[in-house]
């Protein structure tokens, strides 16, 4: 992978980003370790500003509830982590669950409870933690993973459904085990029964009232448990919400709404490849992507052993398009893997050479480009190194430079994404792009353009490259409105590409890009 200091973010150029085995997985990056603590509490207020400061916490109460109350009349504080006596509501408790312990661990909600010590304890990106699972039953693996992207998307929400039934802070397993009953029961339709005993017989006999007892108050409180909340709020760490109040102002509340859902399956279609028709079931976006339902199994898909299609969210599908790479010219695709883009470009006629530094991934790219049946050559290189050996210089009519960000554009594909990074993530990865951008530029040929992305929301990683890019000697090209279609609302006033989550709402919605275009002087 051609990056020097920042790890490769978890791009939405998901298809892209399939492990092997699993071509529909997109990869997980490699952030910082996280602060510890409960990361997503809102701050205090009903403003639309989070509190300044780097905590994630909630101020004294419940304020991601209107009003302030932690819940409207107050709970009652008798029987808080204590059997009531009832059994769980809303669609099929038979009774009370016993608390079975370790002896009733289902295996998919072990899986989930893994995942989320993984991510929330020792820092680790959820797909990374995913692969490193015991082997497991397919659809266990699945269900796992689901459970605990779940619970990582609506954590604040979670966490706040259940306060008013805890009295202290309980051991992190319980926590865990709690959430993971609690998404069930509130966000995923499992039955109560099957919610509360599964969820209990993940934690230490010892503690398994504890659960019990909280998880049935849950279950009896049905949906209703989320009646006040500030979802929006609760489910944004603090200062990403200040972030992008700044400078989204109050688009901020729809982008954190884009990341309560699933994000759907988007692909794009290899021209002229053989099965080329495109699946059926697809609904064609005005840019030329193919978008189904969440949850669509890629591989089941027609034409996907025959290479017809890659997975590519449609907002990441669009640097490469706005490349506009033609057949015969010399194109290179910086820090390539796995390898949705360099599809683009190859697909396109042009003559690709991919860069990646990293050896994993560039034979990643290697095998998702064998599948499609393109081809490009791939160098595994550090690009800034490979930049200023000299042999590289000057060589290209085309740079592709998709650099690592902190991926905050693409919380709703990768939910660990809002809890592993930091504000101290942002500086250093818009360091480590203008270094790459200076590479880049170095591989230009004269008059020769070049295409900057990032899947960050922050500023610092799009719009303030501007002024390095023109420091370089590189000429902004702006983008025109034809070259967008059906998507006005992202063609930025500079003539730049800023895509958010909540645009095509109506479609489901794409991943947070910016792109902007250069040519050598």
């Amino acid at each position: 992978m051609g990056k020097p200091a920042a790890p490769k973010n978890p791009h939405s150029d998901n298809a892209g980003r399939a492990a092997p085995g699993n071509p529909a997985r997109a990869e997980s990056g490699n952030p910082d370790r996280a602060a510890p603590g409960n990361p997503a509490r809102a701050a205090p207020g009903n403003s639309d500003r989070a509190a300044s400061g780097n905590s994630d916490r909630a101020a004294s109460g419940n304020p991601g509830r209107a009003g302030g109350a932690a819940r409207a009349g107050g709970p009652a504080d008798e029987g808080r982590g204590r059997a009531n006596g009832g059994a769980p509501t809303g669609g099929g408790g038979e009774g009370a669950p016993r608390a079975g312990g370790n002896a009733r661990r289902s295996a998919a909600r072990l899986a989930a409870l893994r995942l989320l010590e993984a991510v929330l304890e020792r820092h680790r990106p959820l797909e990374e933690a995913l692969d490193a699972l015991p082997r497991l039953d397919g659809r266990d693996r699945a269900a796992g993973h689901r459970i605990a992207a779940a619970v990582l998307r609506r954590l604040g929400t979670l966490d706040a459904a259940l306060e008013p039934w805890l009295r202290r802070e309980p051991p992190p397993v319980v926590r865990h085990a709690l959430r993971i009953g609690a998404a069930e029961l509130l966000l995923l339709g499992t039955a109560p029964h099957a919610a509360v005993a599964s969820a209990v017989g993940l934690v230490p006999r010892s503690l398994s009232g504890l659960a019990n007892a909280v998880l049935r108050r849950v279950a009896e409180a049905g949906t209703a448990a989320l009646d006040g909340l500030d979802v929006e709020r609760l489910d944004t760490p603090a200062w990403l919400w200040t972030a992008w109040h700044d400078a989204y102002g109050p688009a901020v509340r729809r982008i954190a709404a884009a990341h309560r859902a699933e994000a759907p399956l988007d692909l794009t279609l290899a021209p002229g490849a053989p099965g080329a028709a495109p699946p059926p079931g697809g609904e064609l976006l005005p840019t030329g992507s193919l978008r189904f339902p969440a949850g669509t199994r890629v591989t089941e898909l027609p034409g996907f052993a025959e290479g017809a299609f890659w997975v590519q969210d449609a907002a990441a599908a669009l640097p490469a398009r706005l490349l506009a790479a033609r057949p015969g010219e010399r194109v290179a695709d910086l820090c390539a893997a796995p390898g949705g883009k360099t599809a683009q470009l190859a697909a396109a006629g042009a003559t690709v050479t991919a860069v990646e530094r990293e050896p994993r991934r560039a034979a990643r790219l290697r095998e998702n480009l064998a599948r499609l049946r393109l081809n490009a050559a791939v160098v595994e290189a550090d690009v800034v190194e490979w930049a200023a050996g000299g042999e590289a210089a000057g060589r290209f009519d085309a740079v592709l430079l998709d650099a690592p960000c902190t991926a905050t554009g693409t919380i709703r594909r990768h939910p660990d994404v809002a809890r592993l990074k930091r504000p101290r993530d942002v500086p250093s990865a818009a360091e480590a792009q203008g270094r790459l951008l200076a590479a880049a530029a170095r591989l230009l040929a004269p008059g020769g353009r070049l295409v900057l992305a990032t899947c960050s929301l922050q500023p610092e990683e799009g719009e303030a490259h501007l002024a390095a890019a023109a420091a370089l000697g590189l000429r902004h090209d702006p983008f025109r409105p034809e070259e967008l279609p059906g998507l006005p609302e992202a063609l930025t006033g500079a003539g730049t590409l800023r895509t958010r989550p909540d645009f095509w709402s109506e479609h489901g919605g794409m991943d947070g890009f910016f792109a902007a275009r250069f040519r050598q002087a």
